[in-house]
């Protein structure tokens, strides 16, 4: 088997890779079966000299037919993509009335709280960062943003903001 392999298994293989079009995983398993089926018939092959590569190779031309047939019974396969990685796609407009409404909204909050929005929200800080900039603790940064929410929604006319 193993000198059979030697001398057969580099050009199966590339009578294969022709066969499947270049796809070499689906070659090399067809070279796997066509060896497998080999093995299996090992009493029963016929010598060297007798006719041993056309059989190899008829095997081979079966068991690329075996699989192409495999792939057109089954349904293909559906690749589903994962509406969480997508960008979010957002009306630019509705965006932009939504910025001036927020904008326009501002004024009416206190100082304390627009300052904490404004660091958090506009600047892109972190809770820490607002809090070294502001000079006020972590704690107060959260409860001011939670309470600036608040209030920056009963400004705006929606309390579910």
């Amino acid at each position: 088997m193993r000198a059979l392999h030697d001398t057969h298994a580099a050009p199966l293989l590339r009578y294969l890779l022709r066969l499947t079009l270049g796809d070499r995983e689906l070659a090399e398993d067809l070279l796997q079966e066509v060896l497998l089926r080999a093995w299996r018939n090992i009493h029963d092959l016929p010598a060297e000299g007798e006719g041993l590569r056309p059989w190899l190779y008829t095997v081979a031309r079966n068991a690329a037919i075996d699989a192409a047939r495999a792939r057109q019974a089954r349904p293909s396969e559906v690749h589903l993509t994962d509406i969480t990685r997508l960008p979010a796609t957002g009306d630019a407009v509705e965006r932009m009335v939504a910025v001036q409404t927020v904008r326009s909204s501002l004024p009416a909050l206190t100082p304390e709280h627009r300052s904490v929005l404004v660091e958090l929200y506009y600047r892109g800080s972190t809770t820490a960062e607002a809090a070294e900039r502001l000079g006020i603790p972590e704690g107060t940064v959260k409860s001011r943003t939670f309470y600036a929410l608040r209030a920056l929604g009963i400004a705006i006319g929606d309390e579910k903001v």
